[in-house]
């Protein structure tokens, strides 16, 4: 699943592709490869996301309709 949040609060904060993945210490490559969906982020990759964008979790990597989804 593509990235859109996470490409959208980059955008906001005028954080390119290059500066978020020298911040989670991978390449350009990789990251592209994981924001567009065709790798996953892995768990402290998106620890590493969250703090360094101080949001929560899922308002980055969900997307909006499993955020209004109810869990029973």
């Amino acid at each position: 699943m593509k990235q859109w949040n996470l490409k959208r609060l980059r955008d906001e904060r005028g954080i390119g592709q290059k500066e978020l993945a020298e911040e989670l210490g991978m390449s350009i490559h990789s990251y592209m490869r994981k924001e567009n969906g065709h790798t996953p982020f892995v768990d402290h990759e998106m620890f590493k996301i969250r703090n360094f964008f101080d949001k929560p979790i899922e308002e980055i990597f969900l997307s909006k309709d499993c955020n209004d989804i109810a869990i029973k």
